[in-house]
């Protein structure tokens, strides 16, 4: 085949060992290099001396990461970081040295292509943005542990409280966890303005709490205090890196079912140049939301979604839930679809179109989110409504007369 690359190199990685094979058009040479930083920049200074343009490496996850962060400050034409899938070789002897010198092969004729990675700013932030979901999930956790305490202790506040770790509910917490077990004083923590009947929340708060679940209460509040304040910190410092782009986060949660923290978390999975996607069916391929694809024998077959960020579907999926309970076009998506194919792949669909939607508000700096309305739908195909409910009202055994409203009177 046709050497595409005359100064490259193959690079094998492992957790403490990296295996480079490096060719230009009169040497062959392999090395194994450490994985430190010190070994890093030997083997960086070795590829320069060298005279290489293009370095390729297999993705392995942690692994890749420091070698990336050190070659990509040297000035090489192209760092390529290859998914695994492109680069297996043939089934037989294996060894790293046959590896590193298969990769610089591929890499010799140009048949590889290397995966998107973000320029450094953007890295860091998906890596705050991600612990802040770890924390905020923690949290979610903590609370959970928290209610498995007040049921053992036969407190059931849950019931007439709509959030135990609201102001009321923490207040009686605490009270608890100081040693208060009697139902008047803990009743004296709860807002009056409450919609729970009196007599109700005195049986509720009656319980049997041992010393044991005082203590555990003592602790897993200290927890969930502690946790929201680092996930306060952390949003802090989002918030400080994206100040540039504030107008494009309003434009971004005025989606339905997109908040802030939804915002971020699009911008921080996938910038806001969306200029590299030719269109907004190539972004959402991207993120992993457009369909698999599984023919055989000439016939399609069903096939799970592609995988993208697991941070932005998750981010996305949860919003589309959460348009789903709205009365805006996006509602009317996810509801068309319920029915049907069930909730979860509805809100993979509604997701699909906030994606479209946060596309073109990032592409262009004054696009704005306008909605369709709840009756999109319904609006678009009068005639088929009509017919629809027509034929169900003629099942149950109505004879139908349709006419239509008289304009109201300017």
């Amino acid at each position: 085949m046709e050497t595409i690359v005359t100064h490259g190199a193959g690079l094998d990685i492992h957790k403490a060992l990296i295996v480079a094979t490096l060719f230009t058009p009169t040497t062959t040479e392999t090395r194994s290099f450490g994985t430190v930083t010190d070994d890093l920049l030997v083997l960086g200074d070795w590829l320069t001396a060298a005279g290489v343009t293009d370095v390729a490496m297999e993705a392995t996850g942690v692994y890749g990461k420091p070698i990336y962060n050190v070659l990509e400050q040297y000035e090489f034409h192209a760092v390529l970081v290859v998914n695994p899938q492109q680069i297996r070789g043939m089934p037989g002897r294996k060894t790293d040295v046959q590896d590193s010198q298969w990769i610089a092969s591929l890499l010799r004729v140009g048949v590889l292509k290397g995966s998107d990675i973000p320029a450094r700013p953007q890295r860091e932030l998906r890596e705050l943005v991600r612990y802040r979901k770890s924390l905020i999930q923690a949290r979610t956790a903590e609370a959970n542990r928290i209610q498995k305490v007040l049921e053992g202790a036969n407190i059931k506040l849950s019931s007439l409280v709509s959030d135990v770790l609201g102001k009321s509910g923490t207040r009686i917490l605490q009270a608890v966890a100081a040693g208060e077990t009697d139902p008047e004083q803990l009743l004296t923590h709860v807002d009056r303005r409450g919609r729970a009947d009196r007599a109700d929340l005195l049986r509720a708060l009656r319980g049997l709490v041992g010393a044991h679940q005082q203590f555990l209460l003592a602790t897993q509040l200290r927890h969930l205090t502690f946790l929201e304040s680092e996930i306060a910190t952390l949003s802090a410092e989002i918030a400080q890196r994206l100040a540039n782009v504030e107008d494009a986060l309003t434009r971004l949660a005025s989606i339905p079912g997109v908040g802030r923290r939804t915002a971020e978390t699009i911008i921080a999975e996938c910038g806001t140049d969306m200029q590299r996607f030719p269109s907004a069916a190539h972004f959402v391929s991207w993120a992993g939301f457009s369909p698999g694809q599984h023919q055989s024998g000439g016939h399609a077959h069903a096939a799970p979604v592609r995988k993208g960020s697991k941070a932005l579907r998750e981010a996305v999926v949860e919003a589309g839930q959460a348009a789903g309970r709205t009365r805006t076009y996006l509602g009317a998506v996810y509801h068309r679809l319920a029915g049907r194919r069930g909730k979860q792949r509805a809100a993979v669909a509604t997701g699909r179109h906030i994606l479209v939607a946060a596309y073109h508000i990032l592409r262009a700096p004054d696009t704005v989110y306008q909605d369709l309305g709840a009756d999109y739908f319904d609006q678009r195909d009068r005639a088929a409504v009509l017919r629809r409910h027509t034929r169900r009202l003629e099942a149950l055994g109505y004879r139908v007369t349709v006419e239509p409203l008289a304009p109201a009177a300017g």
